[in-house]
């Protein structure tokens, strides 16, 4: 066999550049043809695409091969791209620079080596992130990669700021490429031929060519000292007088290995569909709920009468103030809007209400007014303006609970009793969800009249927002048409972007998340009966998973409906343990205020509070609050979750191995191409479910996976305590509930050289 020179291999390469100007010269003739000649040619290529020839030394490239219609192949082959919920109809859902994960089968025919990359492009198609993705699972040809939408941003709805932020709101798109990984299927097969003195000479002059077409292709987008370099390899990797080892040497220094992973060769370049993602504005799946009654902040009990005497929404600024100091920045509020009298509920939902019971803010709707009404004995909608304008100036959000119901005195039931259902006997229908009746509580029908009930909410949700709401949390939504709250929610955001709403849907898997796919951004779950080790190691993978593109959960331990066995019977230990659980657990959590003074005692037969705030006005001594430490450790939660916000997201939790059923670890880790440090954010939290006994366990650290070198083994820092620890592999742990009942680890990525 006849041997190729060093100049031969220069003019061969001259000779294709030449051929190719011609090519290109031809086709810029050719659009001189006919415009009935360019139709018919049109019309052929979309019947039947067709490659491009190009001629070349060596080996002829994959050529990329145009997609004209949906669910045809390109060169490369992409399938099952996640997420992509119900066929594509609805998005994705992510927070403005959350980090998130995008899967792909991509794969090619035969040995050939394949690679694959992720572009993300905003809602106006310009392109904002090209990352390299790692095939995961080799064996399925699984592809996987973490990206972001935009960048983390603390800026709040009423902020000046917010009008830029809200211009990068909507539907961003990625879109998984696919290419012939050719500069890696030549050297697997050269360095084995050139190991054994097999074939040695063609391989190394397919390889120059290879090298010197790299350096010299627009896809690679390299700069001048970068082809410089491709162009130096291929040279030594075409002289014959060199020996085979060096010219293989050539084109595998870390410079071309660099260049192959930050621009690349990428022949037969294929794309999947671009895949939706619904960009949310900051604090949409982030987030610390404090949720308070505001008649009870500030109620006292008047020395002279012994009457309670309610607290009203200027005395509710004090509530305000501690949600700030435990770190939480979002106040709930149950309604506020008048309480009607007809079968008004006493204490613990007794059907007797005594002369001073105020009645459940759930019964809306008396003589004073309905749901666009605040209830007199709290103030006046200026009053609710000026605390909106207080939460504001502390930086807290408020959210408002929307429950559509009405008391049996709500004034529509005069001006549109079609809303309602009648039964034979001509009365209207009260509330049930057995065994539970609500006989203060009347119902809404959708079925009469649904385009005007839809025009009558979104009217009133307008006039709150004005006020100063920025989310709504929708009491009992899925017992409501999904198309009505569909329409609402479409309605509302379309003028308000920046407004969000929290489905109370304690319901059945279907419901919640078609919930979830019509506006729901954020969800109740059923974190609360969550307890055992195997339980939560379950929920927290279905909550940060797949699912966490759409529903996302919001933990809470307790609420005014909710007080679970667990945590009645484990006091102060089992408060801790809940605390970290969800505020670890979720990327949003809250807590109903009462917690941090180990509110706890169940009402017989049901599990919620006994003296149920829901029915009366609670007088609480807040003092007392500091012998307990579980306003303190709020606190501290809530500082970690803001320290290392970069650390939370929906979908970057890592259950550990542990050898105790009663330790639970779990780490969240951000690679540090999508931080701003450029480090790696790493948390890693370990919990004693046992609220009585001292547990120790062995806990797995899988340290590359999480960006830790193992020679240097990880420093951890207990955010809890302030203490140090080195971890390795395996690591022992110990947590008693009388000390620590959790570890909350931050791993401190800093080595020496």
């Amino acid at each position: 066999m006849s041997k190729t020179t060093s100049s031969e291999m220069n003019n061969a390469m001259a000779d294709t550049k030449a051929e190719e100007k011609n090519e290109v010269e031809a086709e810029k003739g050719a659009k001189t043809k006919t415009t009935r000649k360019r139709a018919t040619t049109r019309r052929r290529r979309a019947a039947k695409p067709t490659q491009v020839a190009v001629t070349v030394v060596g080996e002829t490239p994959a050529q990329s091969i145009p997609v004209t219609e949906p669910g045809q192949f390109g060169r490369i082959n992409i399938l099952d791209v996640t997420p992509n919920e119900e066929r594509g109809v609805y998005p994705a859902r992510v927070e403005l620079g959350e980090p998130f994960e995008v899967t792909a089968q991509v794969f090619i025919e035969g040995r050939t080596k394949v690679g694959a990359t992720a572009v993300v492009r905003n809602h106006r198609g310009k392109e904002m992130q090209r990352i390299p993705m790692t095939c995961v699972n080799p064996g399925l040809d699984r592809w996987a990669v973490t990206l972001t939408c935009g960048e983390h941003s603390d800026v709040k709805p009423w902020e000046p700021e917010f009008a830029q932020i809200k211009r990068q709101l909507g539907e961003w798109s990625v879109t998984v490429e696919g290419w012939e990984d050719t500069y890696r299927s030549w050297l697997h097969d050269a360095t084995i031929k050139v190991k054994v003195n097999d074939d040695v000479e063609n391989a190394l002059i397919s390889g120059a060519q290879l090298l010197d077409r790299w350096a010299h292709t627009p896809d690679a987008k390299l700069k001048a000292a970068q082809r410089k370099v491709l162009e130096a390899a291929a040279k030594t990797m075409a002289d014959e007088t060199l020996a085979p080892e060096d010219r293989l040497a050539a084109a595998t220094t870390a410079e071309v290995a660099e260049l192959h992973e930050t621009n690349p060769l990428r022949d037969g370049l294929s794309e999947s569909a671009p895949q939706r993602f619904l960009v949310q504005r900051p604090k949409s799946s982030f987030a610390a709920w404090y949720q308070f009654f505001p008649r009870s902040e500030g109620a006292y009990v008047d020395e002279e009468t012994g009457k309670i005497v309610q607290g009203t929404l200027k005395t509710s600024v004090s509530g305000l103030e501690r949600a700030k100091a435990e770190g939480f920045d979002i106040v709930y509020l149950p309604p506020i809007f008048p309480i009607g009298v007809t079968n008004r509920k006493g204490k613990d939902n007794s059907l007797n209400a005594g002369p001073d019971d105020p009645g459940s803010p759930f019964g809306i709707g008396s003589s004073l007014g309905g749901h666009d009404t605040v209830d007199p004995l709290l103030g006046t909608m200026d009053d609710f303006k000026a605390l909106c304008a207080k939460a504001h100036e502390l930086g807290l959000e408020i959210a408002l609970d929307f429950a559509l119901q009405c008391s049996p005195d709500h004034p529509w039931v005069k001006a549109h009793p079609n809303w309602f259902r009648t039964k034979p006997d001509g009365t209207i229908a009260f509330a049930e969800n057995p065994p539970k009746k609500y006989q203060d509580i009347y119902p809404i029908d959708f079925n009469a009249d649904m385009p005007g009930i839809e025009r009558e909410v979104e009217r009133i949700m307008d006039l709150w927002i004005e006020a100063g709401v920025t989310i709504f949390r929708v009491d009992n939504p899925h017992t409501k048409p999904v198309r009505f709250w569909q329409d609402v929610i479409a309605a509302v955001t379309k003028k308000h972007p920046e407004v969000l709403f929290l489905a109370e849907a304690f319901t059945r898997p279907g419901m919640m998340r078609a919930l979830s796919y019509v506006g729901f951004t954020q969800s109740h779950c059923y974190f609360p009966w969550r307890n055992t080790k195997e339980e939560l190691e379950e929920y927290l993978g279905t909550t940060n998973g797949d699912d966490g593109y759409y529903q996302h959960n919001t933990f809470w331990p307790t609420t005014p409906d909710i007080l679970t066995a667990y945590v009645r019977d484990n006091g102060i230990a089992g408060h801790a343990v809940r605390a970290v659980l969800a505020a670890m657990g979720s990327p949003s959590w809250g807590i109903y205020n009462g917690f941090e003074l180990i509110e706890n005692q169940q009402r017989d037969g049901f599990e919620e509070q006994r003296n149920n705030e829901k029915y009366e006005i609670k007088v609480r001594d807040w003092s007392e609050a500091d012998k307990f430490g579980i306003a303190e450790l709020l606190t501290s939660l809530n500082r970690i979750r803001r320290e290392h916000v970069e650390a939370f997201s929906y979908h970057n939790l890592h259950v550990l191995e542990t050898s105790d059923p009663n330790i639970l670890a779990f780490a969240r880790h951000t690679p540090a191409n999508l931080t701003k440090s450029g480090k790696p954010e790493t948390l890693i939290v370990v919990v004693n479910l046992d609220c009585h006994n001292a547990h120790q366990a062995m806990v797995h650290f899988e340290m590359p996976e999480f960006d830790v070198d193992p020679k240097w083994g990880a420093h951890l820092r207990d955010e809890l305590t302030g203490r140090d620890f080195a971890w390795s592999w395996d690591n022992f742990v110990s947590l008693a509930p009388w000390a620590d009942v959790a570890h909350v680890f931050t791993v401190v990525h800093e080595y020496g050289e």
